[in-house]
């Protein structure tokens, strides 16, 4: 009985020390630009709000302004990530939610994105093989 318990606490303590930490979720918060200038805030300064306590990295373009965030556990979804309060300049309060042109969820959909790109490789390989053959059967 004794050597059956020692068993199972062995193999318990085994399962516990292998198992995987989560994968963080990765967010992606659209912003328009318009609206935050219009709010007198700045992308940076949200950033700076949410990079204690999560990964940010902001990104700019010639359309939407972007932030990717990724949280290093599964606790947050998208509902409870736009409602985290963010300071502005004039001393108001407004969540993330409200700023946000649109969040989406990149963990979430991270199934759908892979099978994108595997059919736009099969895709590009299919076409480097149509050339390849077409170059092979024009030199004679």
């Amino acid at each position: 009985m004794k050597k059956l318990v020692l068993l199972f606490l062995f193999v318990f303590t085994c399962c516990l020390s292998v198992a995987q930490t989560p994968e963080p979720n990765t967010f992606l918060v659209l912003f328009d630009q318009g609206e935050l200038e219009q709010l007198d805030v700045s992308m940076s300064s949200i950033a700076d709000q949410l990079s204690p306590f999560f990964s940010t990295q902001t990104y700019r373009g010639n359309s939407e302004l972007a932030m990717v965030l990724e949280i290093p556990s599964g606790a947050l979804d998208a509902c409870l990530l736009g409602e985290y309060w963010i300071a502005l300049k004039d001393g108001r309060r407004l969540q993330l939610q409200q700023l946000a042109f649109r969040l989406f969820d990149l963990s979430e959909n991270k199934a759908a994105y892979t099978i994108f790109v595997q059919q736009y490789e099969t895709s590009l390989a299919e076409k480097k093989k149509a050339v390849k053959a077409a170059r092979a059967s024009s030199h004679p």
